[in-house]
């Protein structure tokens, strides 16, 4: 079974955007290989105000060949080819997850997080911690999400400052 990974970047005081959706505080660090990175999935999920942030100016594209998923109950149908907007994540990131094929990054935000932490549709939260705090901005996961235990997969530093924390979700027996 594919996992779901939330795999994002945040404050150190738990925002994944600035107080007016800035991400200008996000640190950039040479030693990521971000092609050994986007080789781990093949599908992103993306909550509404996340998807708007790609389409800026200056955002880099999505790999060739990656299926991306938006959820948003406000944005059309229709959409440029290898987007689709989903109404129903429950449904759809389940059957995402029994197909074949790599992992699925759910790319942002807080809001979906929560609602996939809530259908016990998140199997693993990836974090890198940002050396800053920034006093406001949507929360790495939204208010009201399901208490959730999670295990330490692992921690590493980098010289420039970021902590990335990756823990596996638990869930309960049966």
């Amino acid at each position: 079974m594919r996992r779901v990974r939330y795999r994002v970047a945040a404050s150190l005081d738990g925002c994944i955007a600035g107080p007016a959706g800035e991400i200008d505080w996000i640190v950039a660090d040479p030693s990521v290989d971000f092609g050994a990175l986007y080789a781990e999935f093949d599908t992103v999920l993306l909550g509404r105000h996340t998807y708007e942030l790609t389409l800026q100016p200056g955002a880099p594209p999505w790999p060739a060949g990656w299926r991306i998923y938006v959820v948003s109950r406000t944005l059309p149908a229709e959409q440029p080819a290898g987007v689709t907007v989903v109404r129903s994540v429950d449904d759809t990131v389940a059957a995402l997850r029994a197909e074949k094929g790599r992992d699925i990054w759910l790319f942002g935000g807080g809001v979906l997080a929560a609602s996939l932490l809530d259908a016990g549709l998140l199997d693993r939260v990836e974090v890198s911690v940002m050396p800053v705090l920034l006093g406001g901005g949507p929360r790495l996961v939204a208010v009201g999400a399901p208490r959730t235990p999670l295990k330490l997969a692992s921690s590493r530093s980098s010289p420039s400052g970021i902590l990335t924390l990756e823990y596996e979700v638990q869930r309960a027996a049966g």
